[in-house]
C-alpha cells in the first residue's frame, strides 16, 4: 500500500473511538498515535499552560505528557477515558516541573505571553481597538494571577472546569478524587477568586 492508502487509513481512524485506537496502537499500529495527539494536543496544552503560565514550559509539559502516555499505553486501564488519563499525566508533570523550578522563579504573565483567555479561545476573533485590547490583556493578566494564587488542588479543578469545561465526574476521574471533593474545591476556589478579583466588579 502507498502513502495514499496510509492517509486514507489515518483519516478513517480519526473517526474511531479512543479505546479502539489504543487497542490498535498496542497491537502494533503505532502510526495511529498521531490521531490521539491531534485529537487532544490543544486541550492538553491549555491545561499545561494554566498550570505553568508560560508557553514554552506548557509546550514542554504537553510534549512530555504525550511521550509518557505513549510509553505507558500497555498499562492504560481500558475502562477509563484516554483524555482524562492524559490530563492526569499532564497535571502531574506540570506539578513536578513547578516544584523543580520553585527555587528559581515564578514566571509572571506579561504582554508577550499567551493569557488564559486566549488559551480558551478557538477560531478567529474580531480585532479589538487599542483601548479594548489593553483592557483585555489587563483583565486576563489579573485573572491568571488570581488563579495562580489558589492552592494547587483548587487551581487544578478550576482549570479543568472553567478552561476545559469538564464535568464533575470527568474532573474527579482526572485528579483521582470523589465528585464531592471536586465540588468542594471548586466552591472554595470560586470564593477565593471573588475576593481576589473584588476590584474588577
Amino acid at each position: 500500500m502507498g502513502d495514499a492508502a496510509k492517509l486514507s487509513g489515518t483519516q478513517m481512524a480519526g473517526e474511531t473511538s479512543d479505546q479502539e485506537l489504543v487497542e490498535r496502537i498496542i497491537e502494533g499500529e503505532r502510526d495511529l498515535y498521531r490521531v490521539l495527539v491531534d485529537r487532544y494536543q490543544g486541550r492538553v496544552f491549555r491545561v499545561a499552560f494554566g498550570l505553568m503560565r508560560n508557553q514554552e514550559d506548557a509546550r514542554e509539559v504537553t510534549q512530555e505528557a504525550f511521550i509518557k502516555a505513549y510509553r505507558s499505553l500497555p498499562s492504560f486501564r481500558r475502562d477509563s477515558s484516554f483524555y482524562t488519563w492524559i490530563y492526569r499525566i499532564t497535571i502531574n508533570l506540570g506539578i513536578d516541573q513547578k516544584r523543580k523550578a520553585y527555587r528559581s522563579r515564578e514566571t509572571p504573565l506579561d504582554e508577550g505571553r499567551l493569557h488564559l483567555s486566549d488559551a480558551h479561545q478557538t477560531g478567529p476573533r474580531p480585532l479589538p481597538g487599542p483601548g479594548q485590547s489593553l483592557r483585555r490583556r489587563e483583565l486576563a493578566g489579573r485573572i491568571g494571577e488570581a488563579i495562580a494564587e489558589l492552592p494547587e488542588d483548587q487551581r487544578q479543578v478550576v482549570l479543568l472546569r472553567e478552561v476545559q469545561g469538564l464535568s464533575y465526574k470527568e474532573i474527579a476521574e482526572t485528579v483521582g478524587v470523589a465528585e464531592g471533593t471536586v465540588m468542594s474545591r471548586l466552591f472554595y476556589a470560586r470564593k477565593k477568586l471573588q475576593v481576589l478579583l473584588e476590584d474588577l466588579r
